[in-house]
């Protein structure tokens, strides 16, 4: 009991810490067109598009983050919060979910994205109520809004959201702007599956489309035009020394193969090089066991 006593002051000690951390972090608003914004904090970047007559939102990232969120986007507009979209499941994009779930907002995403969050043991108000296969549409009055799934990139429940008035797409973590990638394996991610979200959402769009990415600075078409090669490139190299018969551990220590854009400082986000050399090896590994 002495033990559990000593114990409990430091626990609640973290997660005050914790909280404070968010309670202290800044909630930065970039306006990306005269009625679309993309919010910046801890975790995903939040789109907010103000319709007519409601309020579409983009991934809720971490709980503790939902009441500046809510002030921000009150400060942005007084109209309701109609629609709040999942782009996939992982918890800085999802973690609010609750938050903002209520009788009058409906959560869309993934099918894929119901199922991991029912998988993880979250409660009946994280999950979405209306879910998605393949497209789906959110017909606003003023807009429609497309929400395409891509297969097996991110995760195995990734979703883009294009805003086809406002000429704004939100790709999620499929898209991390001038960083090197999180591909999540255990979840169904695959470099194949990454470039070929990436060309699908290239072709959706055109060359005056602002891109939301998951992470990152607000984007253009150019940015992820010159992104693909880079992918293409890396998974082009290490295809070449797996079939060279080079082993993990060597492509893992071999600098050359991403030192052009380690140069260019995609190495210095939440993927170094060595992670994303080691990734795209695995996946490519994954896909020829797979075949």
């Amino acid at each position: 009991m002495k033990k559990l006593l000593f114990a409990l002051p430091l626990v609640i000690g973290c997660i005050s810490a914790a909280q404070n951390k968010f309670d202290e972090l800044e909630v930065i608003t970039h306006e990306v067109t005269q009625n679309v914004y993309m919010l910046e904090g801890a975790g995903g970047n939040i789109l907010i598009q103000v319709g007519e007559s409601e309020v579409v939102m983009i991934d809720s990232p971490y709980a503790a983050l939902s009441d500046q969120l809510k002030k921000e986007i009150a400060r942005i507009t007084d109209k309701p919060l109609k629609y709040l979209i999942n782009t996939h499941h992982h918890g800085d994009h999802t973690g609010g979910n609750e938050n903002f779930n209520t009788k009058e907002i409906s959560i869309i995403a993934h099918s894929n994205v119901r199922n991991r969050l029912i998988e993880s043991e979250k409660n009946e108000n994280f999950l979405p109520e209306k879910v998605l296969e393949e497209e789906f549409i959110v017909s606003l009055i003023d807009e429609d809004d497309l929400i395409i799934h891509v297969h097996n990139a991110h995760t195995d429940g990734d979703s883009f959201v294009y805003l086809t008035k406002n000429n704004v797409v939100h790709m999620g973590d499929v898209f991390f702007n001038a960083r090197y990638p999180f591909i999540d394996l255990d979840s169904g991610g695959s470099i194949s599956g990454y470039i070929t979200a990436q060309k699908k959402v290239l072709n959706t769009i055109n060359e005056d489309t602002k891109i939301v990415p998951g992470h990152g600075a607000l984007a253009s078409y150019k940015d992820l035009a010159d992104y693909i090669p880079m992918l293409v490139d890396l998974k082009t190299q290490i295809q070449k020394e797996i079939r060279d018969g080079k082993t993990r551990e060597q492509v893992e220590k071999n600098n050359s193969i991403t030192k052009k854009y380690d140069a260019k400082g995609f190495g210095d986000g939440y993927v170094s090089s060595e992670k994303i050399r080691t990734v795209i090896y695995d996946s490519l590994i994954l896909e020829t066991t797979h075949k």
